[in-house]
């Protein structure tokens, strides 16, 4: 089981990045995808989640209106797509994918929102 994140980077604040979730080992199409972030010294949060046919997202509060969470399951592939970006969206943001007990996470991007 694999989950590879990539697309991170630093941006200066009101800039976009989108974020991809490169998925192997399992069956992605069955398992809903989050995207997680972790602050330094804060704990980790959620930040976006789309359900497995992509039928149903949600967001934190903090993000609505700016990011938007999406998946191909032909692709296997989950994208976080961030626009009006905030030097408080600094962050690692993790990929993740869970069904049940199953748990899945990937190793990080790093997001930078900097002047």
């Amino acid at each position: 089981v694999q989950l590879v994140e990539s697309g991170g980077g630093l941006v200066h604040p009101g800039g976009s990045l989108r974020l991809s979730c490169a998925a192997s080992g399992f069956t992605f199409s069955t398992y809903h995808m989050n995207w997680y972030r972790q602050a330094p010294g804060k704990e980790r949060e959620l930040v976006a989640l789309i359900t497995t046919a992509g039928g149903s997202t949600n967001y934190a509060d903090s993000v609505k209106g700016r990011f938007t969470i999406s998946r191909d399951n032909a692709k296997n592939t989950a994208y976080l797509q961030m626009n009006s970006l905030k030097p408080e969206d600094t962050a690692v943001y993790y990929c993740n994918a869970r069904l049940g007990i199953c748990d899945y996470w990937g190793q990080g991007t790093q997001v930078t929102v900097s002047s």
